[in-house]
């Protein structure tokens, strides 16, 4: 790759937004320093980590869709990126998933959704129940229906963002554990701000209310341990509508499964009894066996969300790059941000039209 004059660049924020395009700014040959005063921490310590643009596509949300489908056809670049800097694991899986229907009803939103996919050139196919659970043999007997979606990945976050940062500071990264409340106090040619929710905190750029109109949507997420005699319970990734309620749950390497799809915007950060419950009946529903596995955490995330759901990416002066927003679908979305935000940084062309995210729209 043709490589600009190499900038100083500050990068605002270490989830895993932050990181990867920290990264992707290095390999560029750029020095880079990332501020945070608690790295990994936000957002991406509680994510799931589907890669799933094709199960997590939200009816009219139609402008996320081809950035949804770019982000999973960049992923193994990004996969690769981290892996040709750092030996720690990045829970990258590729078994694909499977959508199941508790009941009659769910089955006939199931169906619907298959359609909407199907209609936006999306590859879902339809399973019997019996192929279902010969492909999972733990799925529940009484399931009315069931697709595959195998071109679906997943990453284990907390492994990926610690791969990342050590992929970080191989790469000749510099880290600073610091709070940024104005771009002016950081000494850099360009910042790109990545700091999710924080991004509300960060000024210097702006004149008047900040113009990122963002808000916390928490979701309760639960971490259980498969007893050895079980395990594998999955290998797929399984999402399921329960009475019309979503649940996922994602198989992991290290034995350990996790449980989510809560959503709410209540402004409680902890985990709520009722959403622990819900996870936990509707994931029994769905796999019965969950019921002998151990509750090793409960926690509630709270996702970065714009008014119209689309993440903020896009330059706002000569000098700041805004990267967050990226709500529900962030763990995707980031091979996406890492590639266009140094493409922003470096002031070439994105390499994808990022017109819907605007950063000021919503001012």
């Amino acid at each position: 790759m043709e490589h600009l004059t190499s900038l100083d660049v500050g990068v605002v924020g270490a989830g895993i937004i932050g990181l990867a395009t920290a990264l992707t700014l290095a390999d560029r040959g750029h020095r880079v320093t990332v501020f945070d005063p608690a790295p990994a921490s936000g957002a991406s310590h509680h994510a799931g980590g589907m890669l799933a643009p094709t199960a997590e596509v939200v009816y009219k949300q139609d402008p996320l869709f081809p950035l949804m489908a770019r982000a999973a056809e960049w992923y193994p670049e990004l996969i690769s990126l981290t892996n040709a800097y750092s030996e720690l694991p990045t829970g990258h899986r590729t078994e694909g998933t499977l959508v199941v229907a508790r009941d009659r009803a769910d089955r006939t939103h199931l169906d619907e959704l298959r359609d909407y996919q199907h209609a936006h050139g999306m590859v879902v196919e339809a399973l019997s129940t019996r192929k279902a659970r010969s492909l999972e043999p733990a799925l529940s007997p009484a399931l009315a229906g069931a697709v595959r979606i195998a071109g679906d990945h997943q990453v284990q976050p907390r492994l990926f963002t610690r791969a990342l940062y050590d992929a970080c500071a191989r790469a000749g990264v510099s880290f600073r554990e610091e709070k940024v409340a104005d771009v002016g106090a950081v000494d850099a040619d360009q910042v790109i701000i990545c700091a999710g929710l924080g991004a509300r905190e960060v000024g210097g750029w702006f004149e008047g209310p900040n113009p990122l109109k963002l808000r916390p949507v928490y979701g309760d997420v639960l971490q259980l341990g498969v007893p050895e005699h079980q395990f594998p319970l999955l290998n797929h990734v399984v999402r399921g509508f329960v009475e019309d309620r979503p649940v996922y749950l994602i198989p992991r390497s290290d034995r350990t499964l996790t449980l989510g799809a809560t959503s709410r915007e209540d402004d409680r950060p902890l985990p709520q009894a009722g959403g622990v419950h819900q996870l936990l009946r509707d994931a029994i529903d769905v796999v019965p066996a969950i019921d002998e596995c151990d509750v090793l955490e409960s926690t509630a995330g709270a996702r970065p969300g714009s008014p119209d759901d689309l993440p903020y990416l896009g330059r706002v002066s000569e000098r700041v790059v805004v990267s967050t927003g990226y709500f529900r679908h962030g763990i995707l979305l980031t091979s996406v941000a890492a590639r266009c935000g140094a493409e922003l940084v470096e002031k070439r062309r994105p390499s994808i039209d990022l017109a819907a995210c605007a950063p000021l729209r919503h001012a």
